[in-house]
């Protein structure tokens, strides 16, 4: 089950927060991805190093310009209690580094990346 391998302590952001916010806290926390929520911890987006590496291709204001410029909305999803290769095969079929795991509620319990996964099959072999 997901929730094996998920990382509950995880970077939260929010969507007012800027590019330059993400990228630090990301980099503090050695992730290539967060959730975006809510002030109720509601999953409102998800945003990971190549969406601001993408953006920063474009001109701007780096350090003022909100995540919400750059996040994805469309947020591709896992429940706790799925198969840990059924979210593996929809990582892969997204083309996504990271997804975050919601509740019923669609509040943040955590996220699994690539990483995680890669783990989790080393020690299984």
């Amino acid at each position: 089950m997901v929730q094996e391998i998920m990382k509950s302590n995880i970077v939260k952001l929010k969507k007012e927060d800027s590019l330059c916010k993400a990228l630090d806290m990301m980099d503090d926390h050695n992730v290539n991805g967060a959730p975006i929520v809510d002030e109720d911890g509601q999953l409102t987006g998800m945003i990971v190093k190549a969406d601001i590496y993408r953006f920063l291709m474009e001109e701007g204001h780096y350090d003022t310009c909100p995540v919400d410029w750059a996040m994805t909305k469309d947020v591709v999803v896992a429940k706790s209690e799925e198969d840990i290769m059924t979210v593996a095969k929809r990582i892969r079929e997204n083309n996504i580094v990271a997804i975050p795991v919601i509740d019923d509620k669609n509040v943040v319990k955590g996220t699994v990346s690539i990483e995680d996964i890669m783990d989790y099959v080393i020690k299984k072999s």
